[in-house]
């Protein structure tokens, strides 16, 4: 075993105490500093001895595996943070990952969907299920994703007292435990109120065969209780298909991008949109900014009638209309 890695249970179950980290956060710390602490013990080095030169040779190695640069950075990341709580609880008397400068993150653009893409989804949503309740449960999922941009996890995990009374804003919680108000558009209540009705006449139903009732607005008989993560996803899968849309760019991720940037073209204010994601700083916010201003680009070169003249020159054809 890896001198040191008995750290890592004390570390994990502080940053769930100070920081209220979610499940996935703490899944995700957890498989990064297992693969580090593997590679330490490959190279019969430990936690509580590795130098700076040893952590710097290991993101070399993670480069050469060909990990992407997001990847490497979020890597040394959580050791950094293993390394900081280290230092503060006197478990070392040094933090070796202090003065290493990370690979940086590349901007990457997120994929959207287009207004006509989600109408396709929204529409499939009512076609896709085994039953009229899968169909009503489906479309509540993909109508409230959409009127509100949340996170899957956030969605999957709603407690069905959040959606009583018929209200035009829900409750959510996001990450680190902290909650906003989302408003919901007038389809999404709609389907939210059929979906109930539906959800609740099984409930009594499965109540009066004497099992417990389930706390979740999409509940499962699964160990969460709730729909899960991937079953969503291949949900959605399938719901593309049926739109007719290509399945390869629409993950439920993609519609929370659509969201914000719909918005965004709509005139509505960035710290407005912040707000609504949840996201703690705006400028996580900004990079829909550069997804408009890509569309925008698209736009004009597509349809701008000089782009076509231009177009039509760099290929040797003579301009429309001549």
């Amino acid at each position: 075993m890896t001198p040191g890695r008995g750290w890592i249970e004390p570390f994990l179950e502080a940053r769930a105490a100070e920081l209220g980290a979610a499940a996935n956060t703490l899944a995700a710390y957890r498989r990064d500093l297992d693969d580090f602490t593997g590679w330490l013990d490959r190279k019969s080095l430990g936690l509580d001895s590795a130098t700076q030169t040893d952590i710097e040779t290991y993101l070399v190695d993670l480069d050469a595996q060909g990990l992407a640069t997001a990847t490497r950075a979020r890597r040394l990341s959580a050791i950094r943070q293993l390394y900081v709580f280290a230092f503060e609880e006197r478990l070392r008397d040094d933090n070796p990952a202090a003065r290493i400068k990370g690979p940086g993150r590349s901007q990457r653009l997120p994929k959207t969907l287009s207004e006509s893409d989600v109408d396709h989804l929204l529409d499939a949503a009512r076609r896709v299920g085994r039953n009229d309740p899968d169909r009503a449960r489906n479309t509540c999922l993909m109508e409230l994703l959409y009127a509100t941009g949340m996170r899957v996890t956030e969605l999957v995990s709603l407690p069905v007292s959040a959606a009583r009374g018929n209200p035009e804003m829900l409750l959510v919680r996001g990450k680190g435990g902290k909650e906003r108000m989302v408003p919901l558009s007038a389809p999404a209540r709609t389907a939210l109120t059929d979906w109930l009705a539906l959800r609740d006449r099984a409930e009594d139903a499965a109540r009066a065969a004497g099992k417990p009732a389930s706390a979740f607005l999409f509940p499962s008989r699964g160990k969460l209780g709730h729909l899960t993560r991937n079953r969503f996803y291949l949900l959605v899968k399938e719901m593309a298909v049926a739109g007719g849309v290509s399945p390869a760019k629409v993950t439920p991720h993609t519609l929370r991008h659509a969201f914000a940037t719909h918005l965004l073209a709509h005139g509505a204010d960035l710290r407005a949109i912040q707000v609504l994601l949840g996201h703690a700083d705006v400028a996580t916010t900004e990079i829909y900014t550069h997804v408009l201003d890509e569309r925008l680009r698209s736009l004009v070169e597509d349809h701008h009638p000089l782009a076509k003249a231009a177009a039509a020159r760099t290929k040797g054809e003579p301009p429309a209309g001549d």
